[in-house]
């Protein structure tokens, strides 16, 4: 979440910064044997400043971005299963009242115990935790869907298509998967938009191979392979 909004809201990233040094400040305070509380409450006070800003810009990006990764999700897997996101923020109401509640843990702690920087995104596959109980190919296909979905808004933002990257995931994929996923590059292509994509062996869809530049490394040379048509 934090890179999407860096790549599409120019405020974004400067106030990470802002609250990542404000929490460095706030968390060597709290380690120090003699507690300036004076001191510890400017600190408190830039964190939630800037802290709240960031947890609303995180909500407001949920909403937007969940049903472009739920779509891509369902086209890779072919509806095998359904793919939820949630947004877990580590502070559920007001932010000043929270970190002062928690005080008294902190200075057990020694550290910064509330706050944006301990949210969470779940990822829940028919209502299960991805990470636990997601096989190596489900956790694969949602790691797809979430990149692609980042395009696709970047895409509606910005109205031109990102270069994608995409390193070997045909092997990772079985083949209902690997022709799931053959819709969203053609929908890039047909956006004009460029995709990149490396493996050991060529096992994409066949549709895919009509319309590829090829490259070989073999031995740290490159070498062109035959190219076919279309753009690539």
């Amino acid at each position: 979440m934090d890179l999407l909004l860096m790549q599409t809201q120019p405020n974004y990233l400067p106030l990470l910064q802002r609250y990542a040094q404000a929490l460095r400040s706030r968390n060597s305070l709290l380690k120090q044997r003699s507690l300036d509380v004076a001191l510890l409450d400017s600190f408190s006070q830039e964190l939630v400043s800037v802290g709240d800003q960031l947890i609303s810009a995180r909500r407001s990006l949920l909403p937007r971005i969940s049903p472009l990764a739920r779509l891509a999700y369902r086209r890779i897997s072919n509806d095998a299963e359904e793919l939820r996101l949630e947004y877990q923020p580590s502070v559920k109401g007001d932010f000043a009242v929270e970190l002062a509640r928690a005080s008294e843990r902190e200075r057990t702690y020694r550290s910064t115990l509330v706050g944006p920087h301990r949210d969470d995104l779940a990822l829940l596959l028919n209502g299960q935790p991805a990470a636990q109980f997601g096989s190596e190919g489900q956790k694969r296909t949602l790691a797809i869907a979430l990149k692609m979905a980042q395009a696709e808004y970047i895409t509606g933002l910005l109205g031109s298509p990102p270069v994608l990257l995409i390193d070997d995931v045909m092997g990772e994929l079985d083949a209902k998967r690997r022709s799931g996923l053959l819709p969203l590059l053609e929908r890039s292509q047909h956006a004009r938009g460029q995709v990149f994509m490396t493996c050991t062996e060529e096992n994409w869809p066949r549709e895919l191979g009509r319309d590829l530049h090829r490259w070989e490394i073999k031995s740290g040379s490159l070498a062109t392979l035959n190219t076919h048509s279309g753009t690539g």
